[in-house]
């Protein structure tokens, strides 16, 4: 049966949430139901958010699986267990760290944000693998303790370290200069691979050391 109707289309404004907008809209429309007129229900005919929570869900899915062949790889080529824990237990301090700057700049979780964080897996091993591989190489080659070792390690390469992280933030730093739509979208990834791989040196210059020394 046709009934008269009305449609009201809504519109995201540039970095706002989906889910947050639409969680925000459907608490409106619900409080002000009761002074509808008789008859009258308000529906929502097309709403993105639960295929947005669907990719969200994949994506998280997605980092879940990516850590696990990480963590897969560097045990075949390492062929150690403890060397292998020190970088993969890196992964989840340098995300949190990377979702509270996110929060703090004022940049959302999202589908775009989070395929940054896939990305930024690989990336960011690299660093504590660094760390690990040069100090089980002097540890080898001269009979000091793995305090020493350390300590000696990271006189070496921290330099290196540093520059890496530079290097690498350099390649997607010029995508948040992108004008119009397109650069609010590829602000955020660039702006989420950066913030982890500052936060990865910073954990390979002081995290990974440390628990390279307590082994």
């Amino acid at each position: 049966m046709v009934k008269p109707s009305a449609g009201m289309a809504m519109r995201l404004a540039p970095g706002a949430n989906l889910l947050d907008v639409s969680k925000k809209v459907k608490e409106v429309v619900e409080a002000q139901s009761q002074f509808f007129p008789q008859g009258v229900k308000a529906l929502f005919p097309y709403d993105t958010t639960p295929s947005v929570k669907s990719s969200i869900s994949s994506v998280v899915r997605t980092i879940v699986e990516a850590s696990i062949l990480v963590f897969l790889v560097m045990f075949l080529f390492l062929q150690n267990i403890r060397a292998t824990l020190v970088p993969t237990l890196a992964i989840p301090v340098v995300l949190l760290g990377t979702f509270g700057v996110l929060a703090a700049l004022g940049l959302t979780i999202n589908v775009l944000t989070m395929y940054a964080m896939v990305l930024a897996i690989g990336l960011l091993v690299d660093d504590a693998i660094v760390v690990v591989e040069n100090v089980e190489r002097i540890m080898h080659e001269q009979a000091i303790s793995v305090k020493e070792a350390t300590i000696l390690s990271m006189t070496q390469i921290q330099g290196a370290l540093v520059g890496i992280g530079l290097v690498l933030s350099a390649v997607f730093v010029p995508m948040a200069f992108f004008g119009g739509s397109a650069g609010i979208i590829y602000r955020q990834f660039a702006a989420t691979i950066v913030v982890a791989m500052a936060l990865s040196v910073l954990i390979a210059l002081t995290f990974t050391p440390a628990l390279c020394a307590s082994y």
